[in-house]
């Protein structure tokens, strides 16, 4: 009997290879858009000439999308299921993307929010199904594993976004013949991200994504289940890894959004321009491929660039997070590198110039794996309640929208510096929850 169960069992385990490096090139998608949209932040300063809170309000509209459509994604993603939903959530961000051209041409602030907060739906609704999917494509031991490399590619995208908003939308309003022609900048990048969003949407609706129903850990739940008839506040470490995730994104967010104007006016002197370019001239093609896009090395293109090192450090943190996650336990080493981050947030805050600078790009690499890992904390053990958790976790993305607007208004009272309190915070919680928050309560 053993002899003859053996092949039949590993006949029927399901190699999803495919399909999760199909879902992790999405990953990398909406991690280019997030933070391409984050670029947005020192552009509409110059444009409208705002004030740092109100500028932040291009990111409060791009996150206040996942506080107002996460839960109603997660029904549809019960209802036409994931693959069908990420189609769904390609268009709607190509139909955001489109609407960059008449926010341009007409130099409209409030349709630019507009179109940053349909991008924002889209985005949403891709996060909402994408993550537990990753999560869902194998045993639940090795989600955070999964996710981890999934968030690697959307860290490159991440990484990739400042140099084309370097060259392509950040400028110098001097240089510039009217504010027409400063808000005109957006439309070329977001023209052909609308094109390529079109056709990747047309390729996955053709693609074979598998409907997940083998994992008993995560199986959906059917009509007449007793346990769907439980509040999802009742499971103590989803709530706190909502909060945990509201956090994080808003001060990776916050700190993405506020650091071209932090770096320009702590000094970038020749030597840290000198530092970044020989850094990229060491990366051989890809170094190569950066420097003929930038073009010119000016003060706002080099802001850009560490900007993109923030991103970098958080792919190279994902790429090794994933290996040390074989090691150490998902839960030690998110309390570890919130601990890091925390002390590399309050070194920026007390010192000045190149330390103040390298410091809070180090952040970046610290905050690699806390989404993923929070993430997988804050679903575990739910069984047929983790879309109810997923939608729970992927609401509080909405701290994208207000931490970075209670950082932008501390910045204007009393500096970028000093504002900075409000990231330490947001990194000892995420500690907190790392050494003991994530421990379940109880159990689906």
């Amino acid at each position: 009997m053993a002899t003859r169960s053996t092949p039949a069992t590993a006949a029927t385990t399901p190699n999803y290879t495919g399909p999760f490096i199909t879902v992790a090139v999405l990953f990398l998608i909406f991690g280019f858009i997030t933070n391409l949209n984050m670029a947005l932040v020192p552009h509409l300063r110059n444009i409208f000439t705002l004030p740092y809170a109100w500028a932040m309000l291009a990111e409060s509209a791009f996150f206040l999308a996942y506080f107002v459509f996460s839960s109603p994604t997660s029904k549809l993603i019960e209802t036409i299921g994931y693959k069908r939903t990420m189609v769904v959530s390609l268009f709607i961000q190509v139909l955001g993307c489109l609407l960059f051209v008449p926010a341009a041409k007409l130099v409209s602030f409030p349709l630019f929010l507009t179109a940053v907060f349909i991008v924002g739906a889209g985005v949403t609704a891709l996060q909402t199904a994408a993550n537990p999917y990753v999560a869902i494509l194998g045993p639940e031991h090795s989600a955070p594993v999964r996710l981890t490399l999934a968030q690697a590619l959307n860290s490159f995208g991440g990484t990739v976004a400042p140099i084309i908003a370097g060259h392509f939308i950040l400028t110098d309003p001097a240089m510039m013949a009217s504010q027409a022609a400063v808000a005109n900048t957006v439309r070329g990048p977001y023209l052909a991200i609308a094109a390529g969003l079109l056709i990747l949407g047309i390729a996955v609706a053709f693609m074979h994504l598998p409907h997940i129903s083998q994992t008993q850990e995560f199986r959906p739940g059917k009509e007449g289940d007793s346990v769907l008839t439980r509040s999802i506040w009742s499971y103590s470490h989803t709530v706190l890894g909502a909060v945990g995730i509201f956090l994080y994104v808003g001060v990776e967010v916050g700190l993405a959004s506020i650091a071209v104007n932090f770096f320009l006016g702590q000094g970038i002197n020749e030597q840290v321009a000198a530092r970044v370019a020989h850094f990229f001239s060491s990366m051989g093609g890809f170094g190569d491929f950066v420097t003929r896009i930038i073009g010119p090395w000016t003060m706002v293109n080099i802001a850009a660039i560490l900007v993109s090192l923030y991103w970098l450090g958080a792919l190279i943190g994902r790429l090794l997070g994933s290996w040390m996650l074989t090691k150490v336990k998902s839960g030690k080493l998110l309390a570890i590198f919130g601990t890091l981050a925390s002390l590399m947030i309050l070194v920026s805050m007390v010192t000045s110039g190149q330390v103040a600078i390298w410091s809070l790009v180090l952040c970046g690499f610290f905050n690699s794996i806390m989404f993923p890992n929070i993430f997988a904390l804050g679903i575990a053990g739910l069984g047929p309640m983790t879309s109810k958790g997923s939608g729970l976790i992927m609401t509080a993305v909405v701290g994208g929208a207000i931490v970075p607007l209670l950082l932008g208004a501390a910045a204007d009272k009393m500096g970028i510096q000093h504002s900075f309190f409000i990231p330490l915070i947001c990194y000892l919680f995420i500690a907190y929850y790392g050494f003991h928050g994530h421990r379940p309560s109880r159990s689906a």
